[in-house]
């Protein structure tokens, strides 16, 4: 999600002349250098975005020709996604791979991605954020000393509670839902009726198992993958909110690059997102058949949701005035282009 025509004001020789270069001499008379990067992830193995991101350090050596090596640190071994981000601009930590809404601090347009019941699936997701819309929002992050090299995706929230089913809204009320450290995801829960308790991902599964709180939302694939199952008795399926990831750089580490290690970079980073899509795809799928097995699932029923949307519509009036009414009108334009597009 580079934007080349920025960037090339300041660093690159225009993309044409890359082209040509890379069209005659071919990637074997490339000048790459011997590199190493840390990649910082909060998640471990068993994630679709851990597990693309070891793909994406595959790819990176193998085109590379073993020169550009990368290693990714799981389980927040590197700090708290907050603190990593903080070390990519500094370019202490070379890349990351975290949520997209944790970049509101620094971008608050990066706020609309979480609205509730933007997305309806995750085709008019990638189009959004693949197209012009996402790369817009790309390129507020190098003026903080960020770069996007692609959007990926943890998938759609879902609820789980280990002490009622919800089967409609009024289920909600009263719960203690956990949600992400964020203002939007606070509001959006006591908005329901629930009583949202903010806590740290790394620290769910214990506030689960001693009753901190109820339940939260989260994907399929982390339900299962954390085993919160083992502390949970049911999920709804509500598919309220499409939660996209990012795999970031440290601008000062990539102003280090040169046209073509830039080019072997951007070539990796982008099959590595097709690569985790698929991967989250299919990830999800199995999850939901796992959790079947080990929890008892619902699905919200159209007119709950429809409820759900209707609650929601204050909070969304609400902070399209705090993270830009322009940003979130041009989301929604794209949002709507893409459902219509074949």
């Amino acid at each position: 999600m580079i934007n080349y025509t920025k960037i090339n004001k300041l660093i690159l020789r225009p993309i044409s002349i890359l082209a040509l270069s890379v069209c005659i001499f071919g990637n074997a008379n490339a000048e790459i250098r011997d590199q190493k990067f840390k990649i910082a992830i909060a998640v471990n193995a068993g994630t679709a975005h851990y597990d693309a991101g070891v793909k994406f350090t595959e790819l990176l050596s193998e085109k590379s020709g073993g020169k550009m090596q990368a290693k990714l640190f799981g389980g927040g071994s590197l700090g708290k996604d907050i603190a990593v981000v903080s070390s990519m601009q500094g370019g202490v930590i070379a890349m990351g791979i975290m949520n997209a809404n944790l970049l509101t601090g620094l971008v608050k347009d990066f706020g609309v991605l979480d609205f509730p019941f933007a997305f309806a699936n995750e085709q008019i997701a990638y189009k959004v954020l693949d197209g012009e819309f996402g790369t817009k929002l790309s390129n507020k992050l190098l003026e903080k000393g960020l770069v996007n090299l692609g959007y990926w995706e943890m998938g759609f929230l879902n609820y789980h509670t280990g002490t009622r089913q919800i089967k409609k809204l009024e289920d909600i009320a009263g719960l203690k839902i956990r949600v992400t450290e964020t203002p939007l995801q606070i509001d959006f829960q006591n908005m329901l009726g629930a009583n949202a308790v903010p806590i740290a991902y790394v620290e769910l599964y214990t506030a689960l198992e001693q009753h901190t709180v109820d339940g939260g939302t989260q994907t399929l694939i982390n339900l299962k993958a954390a085993k919160l199952y083992e502390v949970q008795k049911y999920v709804t399926i509500t598919n309220h909110m499409y939660n996209p990831q990012m795999l970031l750089m440290s601008k000062k580490t990539y102003d280090k690059l040169n046209d073509d290690e830039k080019k072997v970079l951007q070539e990796a980073a982008l099959e590595a997102r097709d690569y985790q899509r698929q991967l989250s795809q299919k990830y999800s799928a199995e999850a939901l058949e796992f959790l079947k097995a080990n929890l008892t699932v619902d699905v919200m029923p159209p007119e709950e949701l429809a409820k759900m949307k209707e609650k929601s519509k204050p909070l969304i009036e609400k902070y399209s005035k705090e993270y830009g009414e322009e940003t979130a009108k041009e989301m929604y334009e794209a949002i709507e282009k893409a459902s219509k597009a074949p």
